[in-house]
């Protein structure tokens, strides 16, 4: 079975479309950004977007190219990883970024705002490059 286009098209760009916000948001001082609980939330939310998107397309392209379907999220990029399709330091970032977001769904009342902050500053290009190297596949 072929990979859906559009599918995978619709999460490019529902990662996109929360990069866009949380670059905005990244722009604050760690105070400012600590101190304003909308802005904590909308950033939680669009990160959670951006990782989701990024693991329905991880989903799609291991159920369709690799005919296996992970059991825990932070798999699915493990076995891109394995297949070639992404490189180790990507697939480990996409991992952690995986278990971030069981985090935020699971245990949401333990955020710590301040890892939200560092990951802002530090691993937004890492989604970009996973747009990246799955628009290699396409």
């Amino acid at each position: 079975m072929s990979l859906n286009l559009d599918l995978i098209q619709s999460r490019f760009h529902d990662i996109e479309e929360s990069l866009a916000r949380l670059e905005q948001i990244k722009a604050l001082s760690e105070g400012d950004f600590l101190a304003d609980q909308d802005t904590l939330d909308v950033a939680c939310y669009r990160l959670l977007v951006a990782i989701e998107a990024a693991l329905q397309i991880c989903f799609h392209i291991s159920a369709h190219r690799l005919k296996h379907v992970p059991e825990e999220y932070a798999e699915c990029f493990a076995l891109l990883e394995q297949a070639g399709l992404l490189p180790q330091e990507l697939s480990q970032s996409m991992q952690r970024m995986a278990r971030f977001r069981n985090m935020l769904v699971h245990v949401y009342w333990k955020v710590d705002y301040s890892q939200v902050y560092r990951i802002l500053q530090g691993h937004l290009d890492d989604l970009r490059a996973f747009v990246r190297a799955i628009g290699k596949l396409l």
